[in-house]
């Protein structure tokens, strides 16, 4: 099991859900909320944002500048080529996800697109046209339920019980 990056109790816990909640939250409220000092309360957010448990960031929503289409895609990628395949996967605005897939050759792809037209193209030339290449699958999204903004770790996690 991989180390914590930092040990976390429940203050942390208590400052991190009310981020999560509104990230506009300021440190005087939370502080307010959990009875702690302001100037604790700042310093372990910074401290939390320096070792990496969460940043701080906007979230867009693709729908709100008209991308309705999602598609997770499936691709096999020539290990000979790899490093130019992820570089140029990298530099597509059309990609909101990428990982390496359970095989030693698969890549795993969410995208967004304005319609099934651009998702099509996007299929049959974007991806074709990259050498080593080959897209094994794909799947249409008609909703997401939830989101990787909505997921927050277990109270256990922060050495808390349930």
């Amino acid at each position: 099991m991989p180390r914590r990056k930092s040990q976390l109790d429940n203050l942390d816990y208590q400052i991190i859900r009310e981020l999560h909640t509104d990230a506009r939250v300021s440190a005087s409220t939370i502080a307010r909320k959990t009875g702690s000092n302001e100037r604790t309360v700042r310093k372990r957010i910074d401290r939390l944002i320096k070792s990496g448990v969460f940043r701080l960031t906007a979230i867009l929503d693709p729908e709100a500048f008209g991308y309705i289409t999602a598609a997770d895609i499936f691709l096999e990628a020539d290990p000979a080529h790899e490093a130019q395949i992820l570089d140029q996967l990298m530099q597509m605005p059309e990609i909101t996800y990428i990982a390496f897939g359970q095989g030693s050759t698969e890549i795993s792809l969410e995208a967004r697109f304005k319609n099934n037209d651009g998702l099509r193209e996007y299929l049959r030339h974007r991806l074709a046209e990259l050498p080593g290449v080959k897209v094994t699958g794909y799947a249409l999204v008609p909703r997401i339920l939830r989101n990787i903004d909505e997921w927050f770790p277990q109270k256990a996690d922060f050495g808390l019980t349930e």
